[in-house]
């Protein structure tokens, strides 16, 4: 039997690893708006032609399902857990003999997109490993071999064709409890049929966004966000390093033609630019964190820890309203509207890309947006060879059997809005063991209290603690946030501390459009934003402000910490008022300057992910 490569750390199952304090109530928000309710109005779901309806019978029920799943059982939901169980048993119950377990018959196979297939798959191995269903291995082998038939004959094409390595994730969970060798045979099937995205980032053609709003599989933001882990799956079976690593090179491009200072690329839906007008697809955040989270596991290296907690606490939040009942499919890094519009800026999405609605511009994020809050709390931490690997700093408890003892880590941590981490380990007898803490590149010098004793932190990445572990222990890590101004392309700047982008808040006011539209009923109904404050300003820092920290100040986190409102903390900076101009809808990508206003105001800048609307690049004034 050939020895798949181990990943570095492997993720907790949840029965092991619980969400606690800000992050468990973020959870909740999620349950109690679109997340834990479309199954019970969204015909798409609901009407699924995977649990016997006559809706959609491709990727949305799947999608839904993989954010749904997890959520329910993090919050220990009964009802929740009860609703996924009947979905999953009528999938299962509905399979083909022949193995084929999607919906529709033998007469329409050859045009059926593999992809939904592919998630599906990705769905029923989430399923068996938070219940343990003993059905689901047979199901998963039944459909894989009906998958390895069908491909001899019918090529993946489209969706399925970007997506193939999706398929890797059943193929080697399945692989390592069974060792059978057509496993291994149709991995490398998927993987010469698929589109060999390793090399097509090594003469990339899109350097530049198509002006002409071309659409393309190759430029889609979403196959883009999901392709990064595809080299670092398939090396498993490989154990090519440059396969293990390519996603450096893929993010090192973005980050240069199409980078956002979220951590995100641009992408409405395909890659465009980096003007901080052009918009990001919800489905590309949630699909770059899951790929985040599958290479921090499979190569343990600590810049895409970095990567995953700035997409999280920006780009992910700011995506929805603040109770999760309405989302946008396009955000905007200067976003100072959210209107229908008959000429829109989006290169490839329509007017209404931008609203905060139930699926607006298209529903595939509507069905996937439950899928990055509890991939993120199931990835806080992870087990190492020799422990745990504390890979995002966010309030989380871990029960769990090290080298045969029973132990318990508790991280306590209002982060990312504080640097503080308090760490408590109980064990039920003395053990040696490591505990790796991610060390953040942003962070100059972090600093670990235990023992009664003090050390400074110098280096990055895994900072390791190994010790004998007895009774209750408790240690502190502190990782002090500056904040320092990035400079953005076209003379423009933004403002970060630690993790978090701050941005300008401006006041909103917010008008509900589409009544008309069956389903769209409160609180699922579709919303325009319109600024209410200015928002045409130009910032004036001096070195000593940087230093003195813009005047932070916090407050106690609330019951909805990503809302204007609630924002735990705030800047403070000087800045004027400047010829900046609206067009379609948006700010113009750069502000005229031909004027600027001699009056200095004091402006509140808040997190990113607290906005609704924001201007979050401005330029840099002199005093």
């Amino acid at each position: 039997m050939k020895q798949l490569k181990d990943p570095v750390f492997r993720p907790f199952s949840v029965k092991e690893i619980k969400p606690q304090g800000w992050l468990l109530g973020q959870l909740q928000i999620q349950a109690k708006g679109l997340s834990g309710n479309l199954d019970l109005f969204w015909p798409d779901i609901k009407d699924s032609r995977w649990i016997g309806g006559s809706r959609e019978g491709w990727e949305r029920l799947p999608y839904w399902l993989d954010g749904f799943i997890p959520l329910a059982w993090l919050l220990d939901d009964e009802d929740k857990k009860k609703r996924v169980k009947e979905y999953i048993d009528f999938i299962i119950e509905h399979q083909d003999e022949d193995g084929w377990i999607c919906p529709g018959d033998l007469s329409n196979r050859a045009g059926y997109d593999m992809w939904a297939l592919l998630l599906v798959l990705k769905v029923l191995v989430q399923y068996q490993e938070i219940t343990g269903d003993g059905r689901i291995e047979g199901v998963i082998t039944k459909a894989l071999l009906s998958l390895d038939r069908h491909i001899d004959n019918n090529l993946l094409f489209s969706w399925a064709q970007s997506r193939w390595f999706e398929g890797l994730i059943p193929i080697w969970w399945l692989y390592e409890r069974t060792g059978e060798q057509w496993l291994l045979h149709l991995a490398s099937k998927l993987h010469s049929q698929g589109f060999d995205w390793i090399s097509f980032f090594k003469d990339w053609p899109y350097r530049v966004p198509d002006q002409k709003g071309r659409w393309s599989q190759m430029s889609h933001a979403v196959n883009i966000a999901m392709a990064l882990k595809s080299g670092a799956l398939y090396s498993r079976m490989t154990d090519k390093e440059e396969e293990l690593h390519s996603a450096d090179q893929m993010v090192e491009l973005l980050d240069h033609y199409h980078g956002m200072i979220t951590g995100a690329f641009s992408g409405d839906e395909c890659l465009s630019g980096n003007s901080p007008v052009q918009g990001t697809e919800l489905c590309a955040i949630a699909e770059y964190m899951y790929s985040l989270e599958q290479l921090i596991s499979l190569t343990g290296k600590t810049v895409w820890g970095d990567r995953l907690e700035k997409l999280a606490f920006n780009a992910l939040p700011a995506t929805y309203s603040p109770d999760m009942w309405t989302h946008q499919y396009d955000q905007q890094v200067n976003q100072v509207e959210c209107s229908k519009t008959e000429e829109p800026i989006f290169l490839t999405n329509g007017g209404e890309a931008n609203l905060f609605g139930l699926e607006p511009n298209f529903g595939c994020c509507t069905a996937n947006l439950s899928q990055p809050w509890p991939k993120f709390a199931l990835n806080t931490m992870m087990k190492s060879e020799d422990g745990v690997a504390v890979v995002l700093y966010s309030p989380t408890v871990v029960t769990t059997v090290i080298h045969d003892v029973g132990t318990q880590i508790k991280m306590e941590t209002d982060y990312p809005f504080q640097d503080t981490i308090h760490f408590t380990v109980v064990t039920d007898k003395p053990v040696r063991f490591t505990i790796q803490l991610r060390i953040p590149d942003w962070c100059e010098e972090a600093i670990l209290m235990q023992d009664d004793k003090q050390e400074s932190i110098n280096q990055k990445g895994f900072y390791g603690i190994n010790r004998i572990w007895e009774g209750d222990t408790e240690f502190t890590l502190q990782l002090p946030m500056k904040v320092k101004l990035e400079g953005r392309p076209n003379n423009l700047s933004a403002i970060t501390r630690g993790p978090l982008v701050y941005s300008l808040a401006i006041g909103e006011r917010w008008v509900q459009v589409n009544e008309n539209i069956e389903g769209r009923e409160y609180p699922h109904c579709d919303y325009e934003i319109f600024a209410t404050t200015p928002w045409n300003y130009g910032i004036r820092i001096t070195d000593s402000d940087l230093e003195q920290g813009l005047g932070f100040r916090s407050q106690t986190i609330g019951t909805e910490p990503f809302s204007p409102k609630g924002a735990p903390v705030r800047l403070t900076v000087k800045g004027s008022k400047i010829d900046w101009r609206q067009e379609h809808g948006a700010a113009t990508p750069v502000p005229a300057m031909t004027w600027i206003s001699q009056e200095i105001e004091e402006l509140t800048l808040i997190p990113y992910g607290c906005t609704n609307l924001r201007m979050t690049e401005m330029p840099l004034l002199k005093y």
